[in-house]
């Protein structure tokens, strides 16, 4: 078992330095997150492109969702960077729940959004999103792009292989999803390569009041 503040890990046999680093520093970065998140409570986390812009309806969107989550005492988790991740904290930062960025340091830097009470920063993809996941009672994806649909696309995983309990996976703005679920449908399903329940775990919705029906109505039967 990795120790969770680093050091040397107890199986660096034939291990490079470097991989030993490698590993000290993702076990680091959970423990870190672990640590720092695991009392944040029922949380939803809210998934889209840093492209948007503020007038964006996906941005006016997410907004309105997580301050409507917010007000429920629901913390909202994002990617912590601009967009989409940035109009999720600002919503929440308007009410009385917690507003958390998963931030990613990339090549063209990210710099998180201003609206964070926690503001945690990674250097590994996988880590940070096994922490988007990890304490989200539900998911609320808006349109969004590469990033965005590997994330969509991992829950489902995550879901159809019992890793993940099944819960809320919302997709908000109906004209951006509806062709994704056209072709899972078409093709996928047809082709018999999902099973023929695996798309009952998406819904698919058209605006912000839809999602949080949704995602308070699951709170308050599993969380009330």
């Amino acid at each position: 078992m990795l120790e969770p503040t680093g050091g040397s890990p107890p199986f660096d046999l034939g291990l490079s330095k470097q991989e030993r680093e490698r590993i000290s520093r993702i076990s680091e970065e959970l423990g870190e997150g672990i640590e720092t998140l695991s009392e944040i409570g029922p949380a939803v986390s809210i998934f889209g492109s840093a492209r948007s812009k503020a007038e964006a309806w996906e941005y006016q969107s997410a907004r309105q969702l997580a301050s409507t989550l917010a007000a429920q005492g629901i913390t909202v988790v994002t990617g912590g960077g601009p967009g989409v991740m940035e109009a999720g904290n600002l919503g929440a930062s308007e009410e009385v729940g917690t507003s958390v960025g998963l931030n990613i340091e990339l090549p063209h830097e990210q710099l998180a959004n201003p609206y964070l009470d926690i503001d945690l920063d990674f250097r590994y993809f996988f880590t940070r999103k096994f922490l988007l996941i990890r304490y989200a009672i539900g998911f609320a994806i808006f349109p969004g792009g590469f990033g965005t649909v590997d994330e969509l696309f991992e829950l489902l995983t995550l879901v159809q292989t019992g890793k993940l309990k099944q819960r809320p996976i919302v997709l908000v703005g109906r004209e951006f999803w509806e062709g994704l679920h056209v072709w899972l449908v078409s093709w996928v399903k047809k082709g018999g390569f999902i099973g023929e329940g695996d798309l009952d775990y998406l819904e698919i919705v058209d605006n912000a009041e839809e999602a949080a029906e949704i995602l308070l109505g699951y709170y308050r039967r599993e969380c009330g």
